[in-house]
C-alpha cells in the first residue's frame, strides 16, 4: 500500500551500502550503519530548504505575535470573523502556517518507510524491495559488539516476528536510546529558546513541554520497541537537527545584525558630519533666516554705493551750472543793468554772489530736505 514511499527509502539505502560496502565489506556491520546514517543525511540535505524557510516563517510569526493577539481579543465572541482576520494578517506578512510544519510532516513518511524495510530484512526472505536474498542475507547477520543490528528489545508482534523480550540487546539499545532521547530534548530545547516572549501563549506552551519532556520520555521508553538500526536512524536525524538549528539559527542571526548596521550607516550619512557645510535647500523647503539676512545686507551695501556714485555725478553737473549763472550776472552788473532786474531775475545780488560764490548747489546729504512720510507740508 505504501510502496511508494518504501522503495525510495530502500533505494536510497541500498546506494549507500553499495558505496561503503567497497571500502568496509558488504557483510560488514559498519557499512549497514553507515548506509542508515548517510540515509538519513540524504532525505535531511533534501528537507533543508523547507526547513530554512520553516525557520524564517516562525521568525515572522513571531514579530507580529502582538497584532495576532490583538486580534483575538477583538473578536474574542466571533471566531469565524477572527479566522477570516488571521487569514488576512498572514497573507501581508506572506507566512503560511503550514510551511513551518512541512519538514517535520515530510520526515514522518521516511521513518515509517525505514521501520518497514530495516523489520524486513528477516532470513530466509528472497528480496526485500531493492535488496536481494544475498543482501537480506548479509544484513541478518551483520552484528556490532555481537548484537544484530536487525534485533529490538521486543519486536511487538511486528511483521509476524514473536513479541518476546530479548534482553540481550539491552545493553546496545539501552544507551542508544538514553542518547536519542537526550538529543531530542536538546533539538528540543534550542529551538524554544529562540521564540519570542511576546509570542508566548497557552498553546505554545503545551507544545513546547511536549517537545522538551514528553517526546524525549516516548522515546526512551518506545525505543524498547525500536531495531538496533531505527534507534541509530533517530541518533542521527536528532544530530543532524541539532547542527543544522545552530548552522540556521546563526545565520540569520547574522542577516538581521547586517540589516541593523546597514539601516545605522544610512541614518549617520543623511546626518551632517561636524564641520560640513550645509546642503542647498529641497523643493519646497524654507529658507534659512542667516542667509535670508546676510542676503539683505548685501543688497544693502550695493544701494549705498549706487547712491554715492549717483550724488557724485549730481554734483559735478550742478556745479557747471553754477559757474555758467554767476558768469551771467557778472556780465549783467557790468553794463549797468539796475538792482530791481537782477533782484527780479535771480534774486538780490548778495545772495547770488555768495551762492555762485560757495559752489552752487552742493549736494544735500541724503534724507536732508525730504519730507516725511504722512508729515503736512507747512
Amino acid at each position: 500500500m505504501l510502496d511508494f514511499i518504501y522503495y525510495p527509502v530502500s533505494f536510497i539505502l541500498w546506494c549507500w551500502h553499495k558505496v561503503f560496502g567497497v571500502v568496509f565489506g558488504p557483510d560488514n556491520a559498519i557499512s549497514w550503519i553507515l548506509g542508515i546514517v548517510f540515509l538519513t543525511f540524504t532525505v535531511r540535505g533534501i528537507l533543508f530548504k523547507p526547513f530554512v524557510k520553516q525557520v524564517r516563517s516562525m521568525k515572522k510569526m513571531q514579530d507580529f505575535a502582538p497584532e495576532v493577539k490583538k486580534l483575538q481579543k477583538k473578536y474574542a465572541n466571533d471566531r469565524q470573523k477572527q479566522a477570516t482576520e488571521m487569514r488576512k494578517l498572514q497573507q501581508e506578512h506572506g507566512v503560511n502556517p503550514l510551511g513551518s510544519c512541512l519538514p517535520m510532516l515530510l520526515q514522518i513518511p521516511v521513518f515509517i518507510g525505514l521501520n518497514w524495510v530495516l523489520r524486513n530484512f528477516q532470513e530466509g526472505r528472497p528480496s526485500n524491495y531493492f535488496f536481494d536474498a544475498a543482501e537480506v542475507d548479509s544484513y541478518v547477520n551483520a552484528k556490532l559488539f555481537g548484537i544484530n543490528i536487525g534485533d529490538a528489545i521486543n519486536h511487538f508482534g511486528f511483521a509476524g516476528q514473536s513479541s518476546e523480550w530479548h534482553w540481550e540487546v539491552a545493553p546496545l539499545a539501552i544507551p542508544l536510546m538514553i542518547i536519542a532521547a537526550i538529543a531530542t530534548h536538546l533539538t528540543a530545547r534550542h529551538s524554544v529558546a529562540r521564540q519570542n516572549p511576546a509570542s508566548a501563549s497557552q498553546q505554545t506552551a503545551m507544545m513546547n513541554k511536549l517537545t522538551l519532556y514528553i517526546f524525549p520520555f516516548g522515546v526512551l521508553i518506545f525505543g524498547a520497541f525500536f531495531p538496533i538500526g531505527l534507534l541509530i536512524y533517530w541518533l542521527a536525524n536528532n544530530g543532524w537537527t541539532l547542527g543544522q538549528q545552530r548552522f540556521v539559527y546563526g545565520r540569520i542571526d547574522r542577516e538581521e545584525e547586517q540589516k541593523k548596521l546597514e539601516e545605522k550607516e544610512k541614518r549617520d550619512n543623511l546626518a551632517p558630519k561636524p564641520g560640513q557645510k550645509p546642503k542647498k535647500p529641497q523643493p519646497g523647503q524654507k529658507p534659512d533666516p542667516q542667509k535670508k539676512q546676510a542676503s539683505k545686507a548685501g543688497a544693502g551695501s550695493a544701494d549705498a554705493d549706487s547712491g554715492a556714485e549717483s550724488g557724485s555725478a549730481a554734483g559735478s553737473e550742478s556745479g557747471s551750472e553754477s559757474g555758467k549763472v554767476s558768469a551771467k550776472s557778472s556780465a549783467g552788473n557790468a553794463g549797468g543793468g539796475s538792482q530791481k532786474s537782477g533782484s527780479a531775475k535771480g534774486g538780490s545780488s548778495t545772495k547770488g554772489g555768495a551762492w555762485a560764490k560757495n559752489g552752487g548747489n552742493k549736494q544735500r546729504p541724503s534724507g536732508q530736505g525730504k519730507k516725511s512720510k504722512g508729515g503736512k507740508r507747512r
